[in-house]
Order: C-alpha cells, then structure tokens, then sequence
C-alpha cells in the first residue's frame, strides 16, 4: 500500500507541473515511454533497478538515452525519483498519471470481448455507443473470445455488462432445470 501511495504523490506531482506548462498528454506519453522502456528490456530494468550501480552513473545513462527524447520537465522528473531512490515506481507512476490524464480529460478505459474480430467501423460504432453510455468519453480495448458464441461483454471500472450469447445460454439453462413440470406431461411424452 505504501508504494501505492508514494506513486500516487508523485504521479500528481509532475501532473501539477503538466498542467502549468499545458502538457498533460505530452508528459504522459514521455513517461509510458519510460515505464514501456523497463517493461520491454530487462537490461535497462536490471541497470536501473539495481543498487550496485552509483546513482551519478545511472543519472548519467538516463540523461544519454532520454536527453533528446523526453521534455526536460519529465527528464528531470525522472532524475529526481532516482535521487529518491524511486526509480522502482516508475511504471506504477506512469499508470497512476494516466489515470489523472482520464479523469481529468473525462475518459475511461472499456475492455470489450467480442466471439470474432470486426472491422473498425463497428469498433468506432461500439465506441460511440459506450461514450453515450457512460457519459464519457470511451476508450475500448477489443479483444476476441470466441466461447462468448455472440454478443459482447464490456468491463468498466466498476461494472461489468455481460450481453453475450453464452450468458443467455446460461440462464435459459438454469431456467428450464428449475422449471417444474406436471408429471403428466413428462408421461405422456415418454409413449
């Protein structure tokens, strides 16, 4: 909990300084940047992460690969967590930011399975509908399930809509095993 918390400090910390200089997106993108780098290359993780290595010489690499990349702003922002010796966070920072960057532009991220890929006009439609939907803007993440046989099922933060085929299945299945039939009928369907 207490790395929850320290990421979340400094996440509004360099949201405060992109809201000053009218950047939000433009820090998080430098920063998922970052966070994408030490997911994708466990060399720079390991190099970044770990504490044989003199913080003069780690801040030195991060100035060489990132200098030119990364608005100052972040670049020093990053330099400071390895000074604090929180370079540890970085991914957990920049999923902290972004999720400031949603709520503050009124957006949220839809997972939305679907049993077959579609083309990117219903992907557009199902979008809009879900922005309808919740009153914000929707940012789907598609994936494909073909056992949900129809239909969709689209995860929110907090809730889940589940309007697949295979749930329909599902409940008129568990309706006709709880259904109680006259006895009579059964016999005379077994002559």
């Amino acid at each position: 909990m207490r790395d929850e918390t320290i990421s979340k400090n400094y996440a509004e910390t360099l949201f405060e300084l992109a809201l000053r200089e009218e950047s939000i997106e433009e820090y998080g993108a430098a920063l998922a940047t970052v966070a994408r780098l030490l997911d994708e290359d466990a060399r720079f993780l390991g190099f970044i992460e770990t504490p044989r290595i003199d913080d003069i010489d780690r801040k030195a690499v991060v100035q060489k690969v990132f200098g030119t990349v990364l608005p100052r702003h972040v670049l020093n922002f990053v330099l400071v967590t390895v000074d604090k010796r929180r370079q540890r966070l970085l991914r957990e920072i920049s999923e902290q930011y972004n999720a400031l960057v949603d709520e503050r532009l009124n957006r949220e991220h839809v997972s939305v399975t679907l049993a077959r890929s579609v083309d990117k006009a219903t992907e557009q439609v199902i979008a809009d509908r879900l922005s309808d939907t919740l009153g914000k803007t929707a940012i789907p993440h598609f994936r494909v399930k073909p056992d949900i046989i129809g239909g969709l099922v689209v995860r929110t933060s907090n809730t889940i809509y589940d309007g697949s085929i295979r749930r329909r299945l599902d409940g008129m299945r568990r309706q006709l095993l709880r259904a109680d039939l006259p006895t009579e009928v059964l016999g005379d369907a077994a002559k």
